[in-house]
């Protein structure tokens, strides 16, 4: 049966796409939360598993003149999807592990900044995770990496560039950290604030210090409230590296540490933190490059804007701050899929073995506050 890689996937959705026609066969609300761009959801999933002959008339209408890709959460049903169209005359094929391997997808652009060096930003569109590479003079850092840490050494690899840093912003929920595994193999430092490294042998991230990579120097900013140990990384005034503190649109939401069992804090003295985070961070030069740790699309690299930009548009900051505490701490949404057990994971009260990732990683990052 056919078959198309995630990878090869995205580099023809990244051209014009007109030759490929994407599939999801999920029902409507899981296509709803998290899905490939650009794709069409026929929701006969039912179908497929009970009787696939059924699922025919709902595919009778699709387009004859392109390829189509079957899309379902692992790649499973998908595959009957595919024989059925196969059946019926249609060039199809199934996306290997479907929005498993849609996740594992990445992508990266250089962001544009004035910096003595270079500032890449590397996207994972299946969930909306981003994070970046500071190339400066042969040395590198690499900050929020993902798990698929093949990514960041093909990035060092093409600059021949020596890593001497990896830091993370903050614990993740949405996503475990390739952080330490990327530092062990260079035999670097990895930094995580220490209210956030409960069970991790990591370099401490301290307010105010400096982090210098090559000739580029990287201040960090103690700014917590969407966890405790949340940190920011001001690159030379030039970019503003927020993390899940500040996005374009929205702010870090503030439970999940709560939640999770890993905080003692509660939600509103968690939200009025945030507040008081991000009027620092405001401080900061109105022409810096905001560049968030996740964006809530599916992001085509680099997703950038001006902290005055983020300033006008996020109505988060509109708010003052009883109304701002207020609207966080009674207005919470889904939850990201596993955060208790992501988080357990990236403050190192749990491990997870390398066959489970996929499925602890499945669904969108939902970090955001809204």
């Amino acid at each position: 049966m056919a078959e198309i890689q995630p990878a090869e996937l995205g580099r023809r959705l990244q051209g014009d796409g007109e030759d490929v026609f994407v599939l999801d066969v999920r029902h409507r609300e899981e296509f709803e939360e998290w899905h490939v761009p650009d794709s069409a959801n026929v929701d006969v999933y039912d179908q497929l598993v009970d009787d696939p002959a059924a699922a025919k008339e709902a595919f009778a209408d699709l387009p004859e003149d392109r390829e189509i890709v079957t899309v379902c959460a692992a790649g499973v049903v998908s595959q009957t999807a595919t024989a059925v169209l196969a059946e019926m005359g249609y060039d199809a094929a199934t996306l290997v592990d479907g929005m498993n391997g849609w996740s594992r997808v990445h992508r990266h652009a250089p962001v544009p900044v004035d910096l003595d060096g270079e500032l890449i930003q590397v996207a994972r569109p299946g969930k909306g995770c981003l994070s970046h590479v500071l190339v400066s003079d042969g040395r590198a850092a690499v900050f929020d990496p993902s798990s698929y840490v093949e990514e960041y050494e093909a990035i060092l690899g093409d600059r021949d560039a020596d890593l001497v840093a990896v830091l993370d912003s903050h614990a993740h929920a949405d996503h475990v950290s390739g952080g330490r595994d990327l530092a062990s193999r260079h035999d670097v430092p990895y930094y995580l604030h220490p209210a956030d490294a409960l069970a991790v042998d990591a370099a401490p991230l301290e307010d105010g210090e400096t982090i210098t990579v090559g000739g580029v120097d990287v201040e960090v900013i103690h700014t917590p409230g969407h966890s405790e140990g949340s940190v920011s990384f001001d690159v030379e005034g030039a970019a503003l590296l927020t993390g899940d503190t500040l996005f374009h649109d929205s702010v870090g939401r503030v439970e999940l540490g709560v939640e999770a069992g890993i905080e003692d804090s509660d939600v509103a003295a968690n939200a009025a933190t945030l507040y008081e985070s991000l009027q620092r961070l405001l401080e900061r030069p109105d022409d810096a490059v905001v560049l968030p740790a996740h964006d809530p699309g599916s992001p085509e690299p680099p997703v950038t804007a001006t902290l005055a930009a983020v300033e006008e548009r996020n109505e988060d900051l509109q708010r003052d701050r009883e109304a701002f505490v207020e609207t966080l701490a009674s207005d919470v949404p889904d939850h990201p899929p596993n955060f208790e057990r992501v988080k357990r994971v990236n403050v190192g009260r749990e491990s997870v073995p390398e066959d489970e990732l996929g499925d602890l990683e499945l669904g969108p990052n939902n970090c955001a506050a809204e």
